[in-house]
């Protein structure tokens, strides 16, 4: 069957029949093509759900919080919930198993000067452990420590960006700005790759920041990293635990969803991971009917063939062919134009793939990618059907006895 005359034949009967071919080709090759970039997409989303995660800690919890909207313990609703110093020790003291480290932050909007530039950015009062939950790096000098906390310092650590902005290409450490009307030390420079947003932000202490304002003790939101140890459930659990232990200390009726809100990153990891992988499992399906697809057109096209060789095949067995002989030149022919074709989509696809990268970024899709052994497995079913859909009327032609098959107009 796979003599050098049977290879001759085949290639003969491809030229002779080039639209045939063609088809027959260009059904295999689209599918493969259709099913490889839809997979490719189906790992582009997953891509696009780790990066807007994998720029921050993922351990973390960031509590908001909020207003009550029910009364509870002789409060009234509509209460406003603050929080203070007191709330970080308390956490701290009561939950040693699961803390990893605990940061306030609050939030603020100031215009920024250097001699002559200014620019309004976003001002972080934090404390030291902010740096792990953003996954701060520093490009120079230093981050914040206890000691700027304790001596509630001037200091800053500005970010890349605003450093460009506000002094150009010379060097920003040691000198002052003015924050809102106060006088600070850059003390670093840091870059974060979330984004130019997150790279326009100042951090100071944030007791620096409470003494500004009227010496208060209070604190817009607490960031909360636990221990991955812990894992999945254990973070849950600690998350349901400290919202039980927040709304005891505020006085928050536990039916209140609005007083207070803790934002579990890891939980919404999961969830958004979970959500990709459903969707690649529907691109998946959608791109497994694109194969389906492609093996009922190869079936289409190789009944008309056995049919439009009937005369042929009849002359053949006349002239002693056995059944079996005129079954492996048909199935050959099948497999081989299903391979090359499926090959050529398959690498046509890859290419489609690696040439968007994060074009597609606007869309969720972030450098999408299909694994080569999977890109193969899907051609070669293609091709194993392929020969299926090939023997079906081979086989029956076959069957044919020569003097009907001579007869076939």
């Amino acid at each position: 069957m796979l003599n050098r005359d049977n290879w001759k034949e085949i290639f003969e009967t491809i030229q002779k029949n080039k639209l045939r071919t063609f088809l027959s080709g260009f059904t295999v090759a689209l599918g493969i093509l259709i099913f490889v970039v839809l997979f490719g997409f189906g790992n582009g989303l997953i891509n696009t759900f780790d990066d807007f995660f994998g720029n921050d800690a993922t351990n973390v919890f960031y509590v908001f919080p909020g207003r009550t909207t029910m009364p509870y313990k002789g409060y009234k609703s509509n209460r406003v919930i603050e929080f203070d110093n007191s709330d970080l020790a308390d956490i701290e003291k009561n939950f040693p198993l699961f803390l990893e480290y605990i940061s306030p932050r609050i939030t603020r909007q100031d215009t920024v000067s250097y001699l002559n530039e200014s620019n309004s950015y976003r001002t972080l009062g934090v404390g030291p452990a902010h740096q792990f939950s953003e996954m701060t790096i520093i490009m120079k000098g230093r981050y914040l420590n206890n000691q700027d906390i304790k001596n509630k310092t001037k200091y800053a650590v500005i970010g890349r960006l605003v450093e460009e902005d506000l002094f150009g290409a010379k060097n920003s450490l040691g000198k002052y700005i003015d924050v809102g009307g106060s006088s600070f030390k850059v003390v670093g420079v840091f870059q974060d790759d979330g984004g130019d947003n997150e790279e326009r932000i100042v951090y100071i202490p944030y007791t620096t920041q409470q003494l500004i304002e009227k010496n208060t003790d209070k604190i817009g939101q607490i960031v909360v990293g636990f221990k991955p140890q812990i894992g999945y459930a254990g973070a849950m659990a600690f998350d349901k635990s400290l919202d039980q232990f927040i709304r005891s200390k505020k006085f928050i009726n536990p039916k209140d969803q609005n007083g207070v809100f803790i934002r579990n990153v890891a939980d919404q990891l999961k969830q958004n991971q979970q959500f990709a992988r459903v969707l690649q499992i529907i691109v998946g399906f959608v791109a497994f009917g694109t194969i389906i697809a492609g093996i009922i057109g190869i079936s289409n096209i190789m009944v008309f063939v056995v049919k439009e060789r009937t005369k042929e095949l009849g002359i053949r067995k006349a002239l002693g062919a056995t059944p079996k002989a005129v079954i492996g030149t048909i199935l050959l022919e099948s497999v081989f134009i299903t391979t090359v074709s499926g090959f050529i989509g398959m690498l046509i696809g890859i290419v489609i793939l690696s040439s968007l990268g994060d074009k597609l970024k606007d869309f969720f899709i972030t450098n999408p990618y299909i694994d080569t052994s999977v890109a193969i497995s899907a051609t070669f079913v293609l091709i194993i059907f392929g020969a299926i859909a090939g023997y079906v009327p081979a086989r029956r032609a076959a069957r044919i006895k020569p003097i009907v098959a001579l007869r076939d107009e």
